[in-house]
């Protein structure tokens, strides 16, 4: 109880203390985001209020970026962290995306001839990735699928592009200078320490292996990371667990029972490697698959209970809910709540 108490709070799931995008989305470091209408909800599910338009500004204004980050997959994360981030993690992203696109043997000078070209066609615009595509076919780049994947891929890895601005709810492409105004540069030992301390605040408990997983660095520099804020972290004994917890995080106990609808590819159980903790080990194949797609669950009282999935009415939201086990004792009005709160996320048009 412990355990998911303390997370809860860090995870702003409890007490949010942030009122604004780029408030939480800094706070957590990265929240993934592989799924583009969810991610908005796990931003929005993390507010003291939050709607979908003012999620939806942020991304627009460019405040939080949409791009592959780190373990190299979908992340959200805060303008003016996204460069020192890619630069701690450019070498082996690249070496990620060379492995998955190793069926097609991908030159050095195609890839640079092709990154040149995005460069030129992104020049001042903002276009989906349909558009930039074609626009590279049309300019006699290869139009296998996995090419163009890694092109784009590895172009964001480099910093050279990013998300920009939706078109009719469709994400894009733009250059990341043109986007993100100039930051000053960090050094890798600090961007180590800076990465550690994003993480072992928003996701404490949290174990080396954890923290590995979550940021995709090696074990040698996820250790270095942890040595230099050791003085910021407490080991605490969690069963057979050892785990960090940072000095900010409070144990203050919710005295409420608490239900939320986390959306799939959640930060509450994505970004660990130990997830029994959370969810009964026996129901992990409702939660997430083999080959790492996650599904929209439920967390009552900090563990996952069920799933819960929204049905598709002209008029209004509808949620179906499943539960593992038989219905635990829920009060039905806290799942209501729940349900409300979903509501008037899509519904709060300011």
């Amino acid at each position: 109880h412990m355990l998911t108490n303390i997370r809860l709070q860090c995870q702003q799931l409890t007490n949010s203390r942030f009122e604004t995008p780029k408030e939480l989305v800094t706070w957590m470091g990265a929240i993934q985001a592989q799924n583009y209408p969810m991610v908005k909800w796990a931003i929005g599910i993390r507010l003291k209020s939050g709607s979908l338009s003012v999620v939806e500004e942020a991304l627009q204004k460019g405040e939080i970026i949409r791009t592959h980050v780190m373990r190299p997959t979908w992340h959200i994360v805060a303008a003016e962290d996204l460069r020192w981030m890619l630069k701690l993690c450019k070498q082996r992203n690249i070496a990620a995306f060379k492995s998955w696109c190793s069926q097609i043997n991908i030159g050095e000078k195609e890839y640079q001839k092709c990154k040149q070209d995005i460069e030129k066609i992104l020049e001042g615009k903002n276009l989906t990735k349909e558009e930039l595509e074609k626009t590279l076919v049309q300019m006699n780049h290869s139009g296998n699928p996995i090419f163009l994947k890694y092109c784009l891929n590895r172009s964001e890895s480099e910093g050279i592009i990013c998300s920009g601005v939706d078109k009719k709810q469709k994400p894009t492409y733009a250059l990341l200078e043109e986007r993100i105004p100039p930051v000053k540069e960090v050094d890798k030992e600090e961007a180590l320490a800076k990465l550690a301390t994003y993480y072992f605040k928003s996701h404490s408990p949290a174990s080396l292996e954890d923290f590995t997983w979550w940021s995709g660095l090696l074990i040698s520099e996820a250790k270095q990371a942890i040595e230099t804020i050791k003085s910021e972290l407490h080991v605490e004994k969690y069963g057979s667990f050892e785990l960090h917890v940072h000095e900010s995080c409070s144990n203050a106990p919710s005295t409420q029972p608490q239900l939320h609808l986390l959306p799939s590819y959640d930060e509450y159980l994505i970004s660990y490697k130990e997830r029994g903790t959370v969810i009964d080990p026996v129901h992990h194949p409702k939660a997430f698959s083999n080959n790492g797609i996650f599904y929209p669950v439920i967390l009552y009282n900090g563990r996952i209970v069920g799933n819960w999935k929204k049905i598709a009415q002209r008029s209004q939201i509808k949620i179906e809910t499943t539960f593992f086990e038989r219905q635990p004792k829920i009060e039905k009005a806290l799942l209501e709540d729940a349900i409300e709160r979903y509501r008037e996320f899509y519904n709060t048009r300011e």
